[in-house]
């Protein structure tokens, strides 16, 4: 049952790069979810202008989801002490928000209806629809996946 209780510190990145890739990423993921936040009665309006199946309801579920699983991504990329499992959940949380984003993204440029806001930094400042957005939510994965790998949570027993 230690694997759940104690904190440890993040395994030691296996790149020089890692490090700052990380930081990066985490303040992209701080920067998105303080304006979403910021706003935050206005987002499941953005969302639910794209039309998803559920309808409100579900506009209203995935705004709330994508802001706590960017907040639960953080402290994986910033290497904060957590537990073996929190440090595992938050890895995933991470590519979860950019999965979440690049489906969403992908939707809006398929679709046909009028967004006027991509939603990725919230309702105080719209950003266009586009196909950067698509490239902007598969480079977060990219940096989300560059991380994860040279941050890999769980030390095989070949390691130890």
């Amino acid at each position: 049952m230690s694997f759940f209780v104690q904190s440890t510190t993040a395994p030691a990145p296996k790149s020089k790069n890692v490090r700052a890739i990380s930081v990066v990423t985490a303040g992209v993921l701080v920067a998105m979810a303080v304006l979403q936040l910021f706003s935050f009665e206005e987002f499941p309006g953005i969302l639910a202008s794209l039309w998803l199946p559920g309808g409100d309801a579900t506009a209203h579920m995935l705004a709330a989801l994508i802001v706590v699983m960017e907040v639960l991504a953080i402290p994986f990329l910033l290497s904060m002490r957590l537990s073996p499992a929190m440090r595992v959940v938050s890895m995933v949380m991470g590519w979860l928000v950019a999965a979440t984003w690049i489906k969403l993204t992908f939707w809006e440029n398929m679709t046909t209806n009028a967004i006027t806001n991509t939603g990725l930094l919230g309702a105080k400042v719209p950003l266009p629809v586009g196909w950067w957005s698509v490239c902007f939510a598969l480079a977060l994965g990219v940096l989300v996946a560059w991380a994860s790998w040279g941050m890999w949570p769980v030390r095989s027993k070949r390691q130890k």
